[in-house]
């Protein structure tokens, strides 16, 4: 890949400034654990049926194989979600990458995204420190970071080369040839989560964008940057617009209303208010919300509904008529037809 371009502070502004008006905002949904009902999947099914109807750009998975509450498997339920859906594109948020063998993963993953066209969005992480997976696939917590590098290297070599050989501290392989490809050239791009140095350096080194949560429009802003400095040292270019944010959300009458209906039930952290990291109240303050992420560099959501679960259709709805015409990039005839195919 070519050396990054050496500008001046000017050329730069004026550069960002171009990018920021030829950039698409895309707006997608988090599906969610809680959007499954443990004794029937009829209700998630609508829910995704109606996120089709009303023009959303994506439905997201999330990944967690112990849980105290009902999971899907993000790779069957992306293979349903392929045959199921004609116009959504789906994605991980995040696949964890420790805990699959990544030869199985990339087939499993270049057959999914050959099988539906290209539609296949990937943001993959290395999981959370209370995660009980490690445990029961047999893999020490404390190598995940390393076994999450060794993976994106392997897969992405298993998807745009043949007779790979790769040599690893976890994983290795010999003459190894995957076969068909992934329908998009060179395998699904690579997202990473995460908002630590690490996870900036894996976004920066290996990966081919940034998808963060529970961060702040500022956060993002310092992500991006320090995402930027380690990929110009690996003699890399991100694109600009491949940064984006999973926003948990809730629409009520003001913000204040809406953070007493679903405050309590919004990952927290120890040092930032949930308010400072999600869209709450009316339409105009979740679109305002957004445009700080959207000033921050960030212009992939992936929005998360929040507050009792039987107002999350409704919420979706408000979102689709409220706010995606006002923030998303319309499509293009050509995406449109894209879509339809």
């Amino acid at each position: 890949m070519r050396e990054p371009r050496k500008l001046s502070t000017l050329a730069v502004r004026r550069e960002r400034r171009t990018n920021e008006i030829a950039m698409k905002v895309r707006i997608g949904i988090s599906l969610g654990d809680s959007a499954l009902d443990a004794g029937s999947p009829d209700g998630l099914l609508k829910f995704i049926d109606d996120c089709e109807r009303w023009d959303i750009d994506s439905v997201w998975v999330s990944d967690r194989i112990v849980a105290p509450r009902p999971t899907l498997d993000p790779i069957v339920f992306m293979a349903y979600l392929a045959s199921r859906m004609r116009n959504m594109k789906f994605g991980t948020s995040a696949l964890v990458l420790p805990t699959r063998h990544p030869v199985l993963l990339a087939k499993q993953l270049a057959t999914l995204d050959f099988l539906c066209k290209g539609r296949l969005l990937l943001v993959v992480g290395i999981g959370g420190d209370d995660s009980r997976d490690f445990d029961a696939v047999g893999v020490r917590k404390e190598e995940r970071g390393k076994r999450g590098d060794e993976a994106i290297r392997l897969m992405k070599k298993l998807w745009s080369e043949e007779n790979v050989s790769f040599a690893g501290q976890f994983y290795s392989v010999h003459d190894l040839t995957l076969l068909p490809r992934p329908y998009q050239q060179g395998g699904p791009p690579v997202w990473v989560g995460g908002r630590s140095k690490a996870a900036f350096r894996r976004a920066g080194r290996l990966a081919d964008g940034w998808l963060a949560s529970s961060v702040t429009p500022g956060e993002v802003a310092a992500g991006i940057e320090a995402i930027r400095a380690h990929a110009a040292e690996a003699a890399r270019e991100i694109p600009d617009d491949h940064y984006g944010v999973l926003v948990p959300f809730c629409f009520a009458a003001n913000a204040d209303e809406a953070f007493k209906i679903a405050g309590q039930s919004i990952r927290r952290r120890q040092d930032v208010s949930p308010e400072d990291y999600s869209a709450l109240g009316t339409p105009e303050l979740i679109c305002r919300k957004l445009g700080e992420y959207v000033a921050a560099g960030a212009t992939k959501f992936v929005m998360r509904p929040y507050g009792p679960r039987e107002t999350h259709l409704e919420q979706v709805r408000l979102l689709a008529e409220e706010v995606i015409p006002a923030v998303q990039t319309p499509f293009t005839e050509m995406e449109r037809r894209a879509r339809q195919r």
